[in-house]
């Protein structure tokens, strides 16, 4: 008994720490008080960060940053497709050692992979700006998606595919008609995986940009000028909410994937659900 209270205090202390400094920021995100201190109720830092005469820098700031990662988490996902699909379809050595180099920029130190961008983009002489940070992006997330995709790709049922090909699809009509369906949750949890790590990135952005911000750029900078402005601690929020929604719509795809599933299965034997 004083086993299970502890564990579960344990468990509770736990969660304490890792919400307790989010719970701070929504709840200071709504009051208009320029440090941490209790103002009243107000919706005054969100009508400033939509102001762009007060929270100009933030909107460019939030709007590159979401043009790069929506650019860079598609063109990962697409190269996460095939790559996985490749890796998957080779022999046992090979596939071990493609899964082992697309692992390394994971295991890698993120200020490693940075500077050896920037040198990358030196050697060409490559203008740093914002394609500069959407290759790197790329390099940097798509080891995730192929990661995610994997897993789905193991479970799929392969005879699927050689249907397809034996009932008159080409190569590529099989691989859209039978393959990517199986896998497209994988694809999914992928695609907004890298769509979060390329918002949430800094070390990997900070050494291959130049002339604009993105949000951890601009924070960073704002943090050791003056302090955050406190219009940020409403955008953090409506961050939160949408991670939150987008975790949301990827659990009740996966669910709905599991379900049709096991109908699909249970049909095949008869077993009425």
């Amino acid at each position: 008994m004083v086993k299970k209270i502890l564990a579960k205090g344990y468990v509770y202390l736990v969660l304490l720490f890792l919400y307790a400094p989010i719970a701070v920021l929504v709840i200071y995100s709504f009051t208009p008080a320029a440090t941490m201190q209790w103002q009243g109720f107000s919706l005054e830092l969100y009508q400033d960060l939509f102001n762009p005469a007060k929270s100009a820098d933030i909107l460019d700031a939030l709007k590159n940053t979401l043009i790069i990662a929506g650019i860079s988490s598609i063109i990962s996902t697409l190269i996460g497709i095939f790559a996985a699909i490749g890796i998957y379809n080779m022999k046992n050595r090979s596939k071990e050692a493609m899964m082992t180099v697309s692992k390394i920029p994971m295991m890698n130190a993120e200020i490693v992979t940075g500077v050896s961008l920037m040198l990358l983009f030196l050697l060409f002489g490559i203008p740093f700006g914002m394609v500069t940070v959407i290759i790197a992006h790329i390099v940097f997330c798509t080891p995730y998606v192929i990661l995610s995709i994997m897993p789905k790709l193991q479970q799929m049922d392969n005879n699927l595919y050689e249907a397809a090909l034996d009932l008159g699809c080409t190569p590529m009509k099989a691989l859209f008609k039978a393959v990517l369906p199986q896998i497209m949750s994988g694809i999914v949890s992928g695609f907004f995986l890298a769509f979060t790590l390329s918002i949430d990135d800094f070390v990997v952005t900070i050494f291959n940009i130049q002339g604009i911000n993105t949000l951890s750029t601009f924070i960073y900078a704002d943090a050791a000028k003056n302090g955050l402005t406190p219009s940020l601690r409403a955008l953090s929020t409506m961050i939160l909410v949408s991670v939150l929604l987008l975790l949301v719509i990827v659990n009740i795809f996966s669910h709905r994937e599991k379900k049709s599933k096991n109908k699909a299965v249970a049909k095949t034997k008869g077993v009425k659900i």
